[in-house]
This record gives structure tokens, sequence and C-alpha cells, in this order.
């Protein structure tokens, strides 16, 4: 469970220092700059641990895919960026394939050693 935590604050810091980076060529200032720089590598960071426990395609579909979704929402809402019909059809279509990937991943079964941990700490 920890490791989704993970995963969703990697989404998160992503989408923060992606849109730092428009903000920073915007506005001119340091600040998106350093924000920028702080957030995605945090978010690399994040991921890293996230994939640890969590299947690499469905960790990476739902950091990518999610951090798009939302940043391109956010892009219309803050920066006035234009949304057409065939940018709503590819978010459609992102988070039909974000579900896919999730919904065609097996859980890998505890091995022994896991198991055995897990009786004996209880």
């Amino acid at each position: 469970m920890i490791y989704w935590l993970f995963l969703g604050l990697a989404i998160a810091t992503e989408i923060i220092g992606t849109l730092s980076m428009k903000y920073a060529s915007v506005s001119g200032g340091m600040l998106g700059h350093m924000v920028m720089y702080v957030m995605i590598t945090t978010s690399y960071i994040l991921l890293s641990v996230a994939v640890k426990r969590v299947a690499l395609g469905v960790a990476y579909a739902l950091w990518e895919g999610i951090g798009i979704l939302f940043i391109t929402l956010f892009s219309v809402l803050w920066f006035d960026e234009p949304i057409s019909l065939l940018k709503v059809l590819g978010l459609v279509t992102l988070i039909a394939g974000i579900m896919l990937v999730k919904s065609g991943t097996r859980k890998t079964p505890k091995s022994d050693d896991e198991r055995g941990a897990q009786h004996a700490t209880a």
C-alpha cells in the first residue's frame, strides 16, 4: 500500500514540476525553474521507490498518463491554452489505455520467504 502512496506523490510532483516549467517560461523568473528542478527530481526518486512493488508498466502508465491528463487540464485553466475535440478524445483514449494496462496486470504471488516473514511478525 505504501508503494501506491509513493506513486501518487510521484505523479503529484511530476505535475507540479511540469506546470512550473510552463510558469517559468511565461513569467521569466527563476522561481519556476527551481521548483521545476526540485519537483521533477523528486518525482523520479519517488517513482523509483514505487516500482519496487508496483508493476513497472502500471506505474509508468499511471505516472505519465495521469500527469498528462492533469497537466492538460491545468494548462487550459491556468494558462488559457486551447482545448479541442481531438485533445478531449485523446485524453479519453489515454484514460481507457491506463485502465486497460492496470486491469491487464496480474498480481505476482508472494514468495515463500515473504509469507514466512509475514507470519513471523504477526
